[in-house]
């Protein structure tokens, strides 16, 4: 029997500090938003099989479904930075199943864990082909025998795995697949744009430096701090609750009336951008040229930091993942600023699946 591909996908991001879904259905080339929703939440789901985790997040994602009015079972979800390991290699062109076992050898190198503790996945990443023309000269055609063929090396511990299958299992959910965050940030704020692009996500307790070439994830570094961690810092400095300091840090960002805050700030802040600025200059000393800076996640929200990255004398904007979603003109206004939260979520419904 023949199954229809379903119309609609729930993207599911859960995040380390909150649930985010969206529901899309593509439609002449665009989606349509049918639905979205998030909620704050105190758990995570972590390495180790944790019962009482799942269990808290079957019930908060089943409550968050029923009240956005989700109407479809087939979800495609995030994994979160933490707990996946990425690399781009090189390998020689070779038949794929040569690259296959050529690449669960390498992978050796790049794991941090035995193998048959994590579920490992590959996709070769697309590259312009050297066209053979009139005038090609020999030098041209070696360098193209040459290439080699770029490989996304993923790697996530099975335990991780296994907890979402039950997640989903019990939340009545199917899984349609499951891929990293930066991919599904990468097809909802970068989309078709061919340009190297630096994509720094700002997450509540993480942060990812991703390097974006034509669409393509190159380059994925994730550092231990974001929002909550300025947060605790401005809490700490000035002695007020986490709650106080949260509200001060949307209040004022980096600005000079803040007085105190920012002094308080920048110096975390100062990790990501000296984080930013190597991975900029190693690519830049090669002959490549980064074109711009785009920045997401709810950490992205903070107000002036859009110019604390401009020292690169790079164009610097907030990801805009509505570009392709078509949502009537009267929810703009509720939408718009959830963008930057929703990001992951929608490029997740956007996911192409069989």
């Amino acid at each position: 029997m023949l199954f229809s591909k379903p119309k609609s996908h729930l993207g599911v991001d859960i995040g380390t500090s909150n649930i985010k879904i969206a529901q899309l259905r593509p439609q002449d080339g665009k989606f349509i938003l049918e639905t979205y929703g998030l909620v704050n939440v105190s758990f995570q789901i972590t390495n180790k099989d944790n019962p009482t985790a799942i269990s808290q997040a079957v019930q908060t994602l089943k409550t968050l479904m029923r009240k956005a009015g989700v109407t479809t079972n087939k979800v495609v979800a995030s994994l979160p930075n933490s707990s996946v390991f990425t690399s781009v290699i090189e390998m020689p062109k070779m038949s794929e199943s040569e690259l296959k076992s050529a690449i669960e050898f390498e992978a050796k190198k790049y794991v941090p864990l035995p193998l048959e503790e994590v579920a490992l996945s590959w996709s070769v990443i697309e590259q312009k082909q050297a066209k053979i023309t009139h005038g090609t000269n020999l030098g041209s055609l070696k360098s193209a025998a040459d290439a080699k063929t770029k490989v996304l090396l993923t790697a996530v511990p099975t335990t991780v795995i296994d907890n979402y299958v039950k997640l989903f299992a019990e939340a009545g959910l199917e899984p349609q697949a499951l891929e990293i965050e930066a991919l599904a940030m990468i097809r909802s704020v970068i989309g078709a744009d061919n340009d190297l692009n630096l994509l720094i996500d700002i997450g509540a307790k993480s942060t990812t430096i991703n390097l974006v070439d034509e669409g393509y994830l190159r380059i994925s570094k994730n550092l231990n701090i974001g929002g909550d961690t300025v947060t605790s810092s401005i809490a700490q400095s000035l002695s007020v609750n986490f709650s106080r300091a949260e509200q001060f840090k949307k209040d004022f960002g980096l600005s000079s009336q803040g007085q105190q805050i920012p002094q308080v700030m920048r110096p975390i802040l100062d990790i990501i951008k000296n984080e930013a600025q190597q991975l900029i200059s190693l690519v830049e000393s090669r002959g490549e040229r980064v074109a711009k800076i785009v920045l997401s996640g709810g950490g992205s929200k903070l107000p002036h930091l859009s110019e604390h990255f401009s020292i690169f004398g790079k164009p610097v904007s907030l990801a805009n993942p509505w570009t392709g979603v078509v949502y009537p003109p009267k929810l703009k206004p509720v939408v718009e600023p959830l963008g930057l939260n929703l990001a992951v979520a929608l490029g997740l419904s956007m996911r192409h699946t069989d």
